[in-house]
């Protein structure tokens, strides 16, 4: 492409943007474009558990089928996310037929738009351009980060594994494989925050940028997603709850597959690595295969969800303990390792987190064993983001009200008098 691209910020809120595939790239592309409020149409015939999770809150539209010219009609832009050239390049001319930018994942050079190395702090939204080499651009991108976030300090990490030292590289468990053999990467279990992408730690923002490879669940920002540099492997290991998943062993293996492989790997999980996040399991599992494994603590959602909803888990005079519980297992279930009754004599706050498709039996579980009734309680929706909802109910009619309100997961469950500490 000859001549210097001219930069501009597109305002894209309720105007139509298409995105063509439905695969790493447009997992990675779709986040940056929801946050703009654009119109998003996704034309393909299969998904990522990721971008499903999209379609099924209602943030996009989806045709699960190939690309026809006619999906154009009405675009403002179109992202072609696929590595097929002969497909992209009939999207391509589908566009120029009707003057549509077109940003091509496949050949930046036969594009009509580049998508610049971004970077977001508060209102500042910086874009970097590098001539055509994303690498200079993700760069110069870095630097500038780092220059933002430089007042914000630096949070500790901990790294562990097979007798490391907190703070210290972690060393091959005993026994293990020999890492004179064949080159060893390192694996890096990252808590990415509770959904606000500002939320993820300056440490573990620092290892994103350096990831060759990075496994991804459902609840990161995906905001972050969209600054990782162009080549680095995205697998995503989304876990919508009771839809579909990678199992646990599957995600230990790629996890020690790509550092034996040499590779530096960011397992990003949502909220805290070790919060009802399986991250000791992936821990143990790299430690027995000696990977060394740092560990980047992340801002969990059990506290800062209730807090962005105006909701302390503590407050003065009003609660002095807080009990965080999973409710993924039903209350009468065999599987349930949690005591209920127990839960139920508690006078402090209890989070309740994966618990709304099993809240109306934890909700009479605790009435039935004496927390009574009309305990407040509040449900936040997508907490930290921009489409956080929350009610306010009571013990007693929570699990209605949040049926009426029609609240999805992710969400979290406060009971306490906590729920209603702050109001005026």
């Amino acid at each position: 492409m000859s001549g210097s691209p001219y930069p501009l910020g597109l305002r894209l809120a309720g105007r139509r943007v298409v995105v063509v595939g439905g695969g790493a790239v447009a997992t990675r592309r779709v986040p940056a474009l929801l946050d703009a409020g654009a119109d998003v149409l996704l034309v393909a015939p299969e998904l990522t558990p990721a971008l499903r999770a999209h379609v099924d809150a209602g943030r996009l539209r989806w045709e699960p089928r190939r690309f026809v010219p006619d999906d154009l009609d009405g675009a403002w832009l179109v992202q072609v996310a696929v590595d097929d050239r002969v497909a992209a390049a009939a999207v391509s001319a589908a566009a120029a037929e009707r003057r549509i930018f077109c940003v091509r994942a496949d050949d930046r050079a036969a594009a009509t738009a580049w998508t610049p190395a971004v970077t977001r702090h508060g209102p500042v939204t910086v874009a970097v351009l590098g001539g055509g080499d994303p690498r200079r651009a993700m760069s110069v991108r870095d630097a500038v980060r780092e220059l933002l976030a430089a007042r914000a300090g630096e949070p500790g990490s901990v790294d562990a594994a097979a007798g490391a030292a907190p703070g210290r590289p972690s060393a091959p468990a005993p026994g293990g494989p020999d890492t004179n053999a064949a080159p060893v990467g390192r694996v890096a279990l990252v808590g990415a925050g509770p959904g606000d992408p500002e939320l993820i730690t300056v440490r573990g923002w620092r290892l994103l940028t350096e990831a060759e490879v990075v496994v991804a669940d459902r609840l990161v920002p995906g905001l972050l997603l969209d600054e990782l540099r162009p080549d680095v492997e995205l697998v995503d290991a989304s876990k919508i709850p009771y839809g579909p998943s990678r199992a646990q062993e599957e995600i230990n293996r790629i996890l020690v597959d790509r550092a034996r492989a040499g590779k530096v790997v960011v397992r990003l999980k949502g909220g805290d690595p070790y919060v009802f996040g399986r991250g000791g399991e992936e821990l143990l599992a790299c430690a027995e295969a000696g990977v060394p494994v740092t560990v980047v603590p992340g801002v969990t959602s059990a506290i800062s969800v209730p807090a962005a909803a105006g909701v302390p888990v503590t407050h003065r005079a009003v609660a002095h303990e807080f009990t965080v519980v999973s409710g993924h297992v039903a209350p009468d279930s065999p599987a349930s390792l949690v005591r209920w009754e127990s839960l139920a004599g508690l006078r402090g706050t209890l989070v309740v987190l994966m618990g709304l498709k099993n809240l109306a039996a934890i909700s009479a579980t605790l009435v039935a064993h004496g927390r009574p009734a009309g305990t407040p309680a509040a449900v936040i929706q997508e907490g930290t983001t921009t489409a956080q909802r929350a009610i306010r109910s009571t013990l007693g009619t929570v699990a209605a009200d949040v049926e009426a309100a029609g609240l999805r997961p992710p969400a979290i469950v406060v009971i306490g008098d906590v729920v209603g500490a702050l109001d005026a």
